[in-house]
């Protein structure tokens, strides 16, 4: 089970909204091999950390492919790349963000480790792929949706349940 989260607060191709920006880019990911298993609700949520942008579009899909972790990554690097998106600073308003959430339960640390990887000053200098995805338990706009299509899905490395990750975020 591949968990992917998504998240648009701008505009993309041809003026496409936060939300078209989401389904287009799920309807990529088919095209490049990804089965669409099911995907959560759209939400609106504030940017994190609070700032003045737009607010975002985001939802969680759980897929199914023969892609390595790292490849699905360069993949999904290139989706963004495709509408637009630019890396010009961290947390920045986005056209298109694609993270793996949870690659079948695989723990990948990257250089840091983990936990290390929670800290943003570290967490910029792996350059390995870190699984599950860092700071996705601290992530309202994640767990929910994670919440709404895989209830009672486990945290592989905290061994809490997203209801629990869920419950501790308010």
């Amino acid at each position: 089970m591949i968990i992917i989260g998504l998240g648009s607060n701008l505009p993309g191709p041809g003026g496409a909204t936060p939300r078209r920006n989401l389904e287009a880019a799920l309807e990529n990911l088919a095209a490049r091999g990804m089965d669409i298993i099911v995907r959560s609700s759209w939400y609106q949520t504030e940017p994190v950390p609070p700032s003045d942008q737009p607010l975002f579009t985001n939802g969680v899909a759980l897929v199914r492919g023969d892609m390595s972790p790292e490849t699905l990554m360069a993949e999904m690097l290139e989706i963004e790349a495709g509408f637009g998106r630019q890396r010009l600073g961290r947390w920045e308003a986005r056209v298109l963000d694609l993270d793996i959430i949870d690659f079948n339960g695989l723990v990948l640390p990257g250089k840091a480790g983990w936990r290390a990887a929670a800290n943003r000053e570290i967490a910029e200098q792996a350059t390995e792929l870190v699984l599950p995805h860092p700071r996705m338990h601290q992530r309202r706009f994640v767990l929910q949706p994670l919440a709404e299509i895989l209830p009672g899905w486990i945290h592989p490395v905290l061994g809490r349940s997203v209801e629990q990750l869920l419950d501790s975020t308010e």
